[in-house]
């Protein structure tokens, strides 16, 4: 990531609108990858990158997925996930947990588009009060 930005910074990548199709995020991913890919090519670069992910492997840390997930499970999310209506609930499973577009959690739940919008705006507004 730092070579990137240092990248960026000094300024020997230069945005091009036309090349990057508009897209910042595109255009900095490039720059990550083939930075990547240079440092992999580099000698000893793939015992180094070995040894920094056996590392990480065998530690014992607890995940942040996994903190979140009990979080969900004992925390106060759950128990306002509870509360909400289950129409509201189902839409939140199909956007967030399901990971569904607006359009494919209408099909799934045989509602229109919008009435999953409005549901899912609804349901984060009370998720929002439940945890203030």
């Amino acid at each position: 990531m730092q070579e990137t930005f240092l990248a960026v910074w000094r300024g020997t990548a230069r945005w091009r609108e036309d090349a990057a199709g508009a897209d910042a995020a595109g255009w900095l991913w490039r720059i990550a990858s083939r930075r990547l890919v240079d440092a992999l090519r580099g000698a000893g670069a793939r015992g180094r990158l070995r040894q920094a992910l056996a590392r990480l492997r065998h530690r014992d840390e607890v995940s942040a997925e996994e903190r979140v997930l009990a979080g969900v499970e004992h925390g106060d999310l759950a128990g306002a996930l509870v509360r909400l209506s289950p129409e509201l609930r189902a839409v939140l499973q199909a956007t967030v947990v399901d990971g569904l577009t607006t359009r494919e959690a209408a099909v799934l739940l045989g509602i229109p588009p919008g009435t999953v919008k409005t549901r899912a705006m609804r349901a984060r507004r009370q998720l929002r009060e439940a945890l203030a």
